[in-house]
């Protein structure tokens, strides 16, 4: 079996900014608006991916 690389990432999370901010060029407007959204939103999926392992 092949062992699989150990990807560190902060608790809560399953993309951080800073991995998501490489798929844009260029950001217009306030970016930290933008960095808080997706911090946001990424949160609810990790909680909801945690709901549906533990629920079922």
């Amino acid at each position: 079996m092949t062992e699989q690389p150990k990807i560190e990432r902060p608790p809560g999370t399953c993309i951080p900014w800073e991995e998501k901010r490489k798929e844009f060029r260029r950001i217009t407007g306030d970016e930290q608006i933008v960095k808080r959204v997706w911090e946001e939103v990424d949160a609810f999926g990790y909680m909801y991916i945690w709901h549906v392992l533990l629920s079922f």
